[in-house]
């Protein structure tokens, strides 16, 4: 409640007094500079003015200066912990970038079934079985969802197996260069399941991602960059 002492002085808490003050201020500051925030300076400023013009028969409680301090203390310190962040995060991406720059020219494993045959070359790609298969499936297709070819793999366990087109239609005619998608199936729990696939492709460039540390790689062959997170292994297909 506020009211007037003997002293002609105005007898708000101390924390409204200060919280009035600080709009002030920063209405102020928003004026001359269109700043919109208070300096741990302006904070101290603020602080001994009011210390200056308090009530002396109601002088401050330690408790309410401690509380006003720790809460000002608390708030600097986050500002300053988002800031450390954001500068190690800086850093951080531009060290993930300068290691992906030794990718380029280097084929790299990505979740994509679909991939790009080079030449007079094949196509390589990556399935992951969960259960052993007795007769696995591979079919390939071209941009357009036409069969060109199927081929059997045999019986394969568990795992991470290689799958090997030699960019040949069932006829032995070689195909010209583009994408091609490889679709492997097999018999699991007396249903026929088609499993992960993923594909190699070769790096044209590395990039950093729009502000938000991802750095991404060129594919030659693809459109759209991939995320150097999202790559499964280096190595020649």
């Amino acid at each position: 409640m506020t009211g007037i002492n003997g002293a002609g002085q105005s007898t708000l808490s101390y924390l409204d007094q200060l919280k009035g003050m600080q709009e002030k201020k920063l209405q102020e500051d928003q004026k001359v500079t269109g700043q919109n925030e208070l300096k741990q300076e302006d904070f101290l400023s603020l602080l001994t003015k009011q210390l200056a013009q308090q009530d002396p028969f109601k002088p401050v409680g330690n408790d309410q200066m401690i509380a006003q301090m720790a809460s000002f203390a608390t708030v600097d310190g986050i500002t300053q912990m988002n800031e450390q962040f954001g500068s190690l995060n800086s850093a951080m991406t531009s060290n993930q970038a300068l290691q992906a720059s030794s990718l380029v020219g280097r084929d790299v494993l990505i979740p994509s079934a679909t991939g790009v045959k080079k030449g007079e070359g094949g196509m390589t790609g990556m399935v992951k079985l969960p259960n052993a298969i007795n007769n696995l499936m591979v079919r390939v297709e071209n941009e357009q969802g036409q069969l060109i070819k199927t081929f059997d793999m045999g019986a394969k366990p568990a795992g991470d197996h290689r799958v090997e087109w030699d960019g040949k239609d069932d006829s032995g005619n070689a195909l010209p260069e583009g994408r091609y998608k490889l679709k492997v199936s097999g018999m699991l729990d007396g249903e026929n399941r088609e499993f992960d696939v993923s594909t190699y492709a070769n790096v044209n460039s590395v990039l950093l991602g729009k502000g938000d540390g991802n750095v991404m790689l060129n594919l030659a062959g693809f459109d759209s960059p991939f995320k150097l997170a999202e790559v499964l292994e280096v190595g020649q297909a």
